[in-house]
């Protein structure tokens, strides 16, 4: 299972300004780049409904020149989700209730499907009288032409290329098209990693497309060819790793409930997001554990060394 989340915080909380260049020109324009501040999470319960939500980032920054601060509120979306523009206003409302500051709300919308165009507007309106507009800025993958972000030399235009339309036939292409500009961008290794790594967890080919993306590699200049071997080689290395990390989860998984009972989703969930290493220790741990409590008590001393 993708962790969409942990993709879109860590692409954007790193290139946040690259992201602003990219879909929001105009607001960085007016922003103090030196303020920019990511604050904490904020969680809304949506009482009649019974659910908890948190707002992905929540970004503090000063006007240009000025003192006086406004919030930018950017939330990703991974799939499509009824009345969602009600839930955007209910987030700006909140978020101007507590901050007191002026709220510039973006969406993000990072779905493969459907491809209809998604509303930028909450509206409550009477026959004859508009008593709310509310509007939004929708940055939606599925309706970006993968073409026309060729010649951006801008990080996260490289790693969302992999998330915007794309017909089957030109996923190698898209691919090959991601590696040449990465390779361009000279960024510094761990920088290097998060986006190469962003790019082929969502364009993963099969053997056959793969083969031919090698294909591709070796016609390009040797120079160039040397920085895209260094990409593929490092992808390859992620994908033992990661493999390594299924099976030891598969079997730590098929122990717990031997050992503590049946896993509630929420404790499943939180050893899903286990590391390696951590999962490993705990394979050897649950070899004493005889409750739930056991299990949880462990959880809790994990999260208070990391």
């Amino acid at each position: 299972m993708i962790d969409h989340d942990r993709l879109f915080k860590e692409l954007l909380t790193t290139f946040f300004v690259e992201f602003l260049e990219l879909f929001l020109p105009e607001v960085l324009s007016y922003l103090e780049r030196d303020s920019i501040q990511f604050l904490d999470k904020e969680v809304f319960t949506d009482v009649t409904a019974g659910e908890r939500y948190e707002a992905d980032w929540i970004v503090k920054v000063k006007f240009l020149g000025q003192e006086s601060c406004f919030v930018i509120h950017v939330e990703n979306q991974s799939y499509k989700q009824p009345n969602f523009d009600k839930r955007m206003f209910r987030y700006f409302s909140r978020l101007y209730e507590k901050f007191d500051i002026p709220i510039y709300p973006v969406v993000i919308l990072s779905y493969d499907s459907p491809q209809t165009p998604e509303t930028n507007v909450h509206q409550i309106a009477f026959p004859h009288k508009v008593i709310l507009q509310f509007n939004y800025d929708v940055i939606q993958l599925n309706q970006l032409n993968w073409r026309d972000f060729l010649r951006q030399k801008n990080p996260v235009a490289t790693a969302l290329m992999a998330k915007m339309k794309i017909a089957p036939a030109e996923r190698r292409q898209v691919k090959f098209e991601c590696l040449r500009l990465l390779a361009t961008l000279r960024l510094d290794p761990a920088r290097m990693r998060l986006i190469s790594g962003f790019i082929d967890t969502y364009l993963r080919l099969s053997p056959q497309e793969q083969i031919l993306l090698q294909n591709d590699i070796a016609r390009i200049e040797p120079k160039e060819q040397e920085v895209v071997m260094q990409i593929v080689t490092s992808w390859i290395e992620q994908g033992i790793e990661q493999g390594k990390q299924q099976a030891t989860l598969s079997l730590v998984l098929r122990q717990l409930p031997r050992r503590v009972g049946q896993l509630t989703p929420k404790l499943e969930e939180r050893v899903q997001r286990l590391s390696l290493t951590q999962l490993e220790d705990l394979a050897v741990a649950l070899l004493d554990f005889s409750s739930v409590e056991d299990l949880e008590t462990w959880l809790q001393q994990i999260s208070a060394t990391t």
